[in-house]
């Protein structure tokens, strides 16, 4: 069984970029990618390095996208899949419905440290869409809809931390963020400068059609 939480800082250091995939600790000294200087995981570290081939940089390329976004495999295949049947370039529909997921949008919006904290904040049912509890975090967050946090929810100590730490910063242009209300409204579809820069969706699209 594919397990969907493994050691995160090793993710980074394979993918030989930061992935911030645990949220403040990334941006300060206690970062595992930064002390070991970026190094490989492995016992053997520099000295595995070796040419890629066009094939490998592909696969990289596919395994950085879903592991910034926290997907399995097969889900990460559906997407790619549905985005191919969409009007649009695939490359960027693919990048959009990922952007569009709810724990995405939670985290971008500033209520969490991490994509994985969001993805827990979802579960545990804090978040409402369109007045609606969901909690289903790969819940695609159409233009035009309200997310808020559960009144309940309001004073949580992770959402109170992160918007404080975060203060809107990073918020994309394709959302308005209501702080003090605990609301986020996406106002239209994400597009390509304001999604994530470090993923190269042509070199995905190149991997799925092999």
């Amino acid at each position: 069984m594919a397990n969907p939480h493994p050691p995160v800082c090793r993710l980074c250091r394979r993918e030989g970029v930061k992935l911030f995939l645990k949220g403040d600790k990334c941006l300060g000294e206690r970062c595992t990618f930064t002390k070991r200087n970026a190094t490989p995981p492995g016992m053997h570290g520099l000295s595995r390095r070796r040419r890629i081939s066009d094939y490998g940089i592909q696969l990289r390329a596919k395994q950085r996208g879903r592991r910034i976004f926290g997907v399995l495999e097969t889900q990460f295949h559906n997407y790619f899949d549905a985005a191919a049947t969409r009007k649009g370039v695939t490359g960027t529909v693919l990048l959009q419905m990922l952007e569009q997921r709810l724990d995405n949008v939670v985290y971008r919006a500033g209520f969490a440290s991490s994509r994985r904290e969001a993805r827990q904040l979802v579960s545990h049912r804090h978040f409402k869409v369109d007045g609606r509890t969901v909690n289903i975090p790969a819940f695609q967050v159409k233009s035009g809809q309200v997310i808020t946090v559960r009144e309940r929810s309001r004073d949580l100590e992770p959402i109170r931390r992160s918007l404080e730490s975060r203060g809107g910063q990073g918020l994309p242009g394709w959302m308005t963020l209501y702080p003090d209300e605990r609301r986020v409204d996406v106002t239209r579809l994400p597009e390509r400068p304001e999604m994530e820069t470090s993923i190269d969706e042509q070199l995905i699209v190149e991997y799925y059609s092999r």
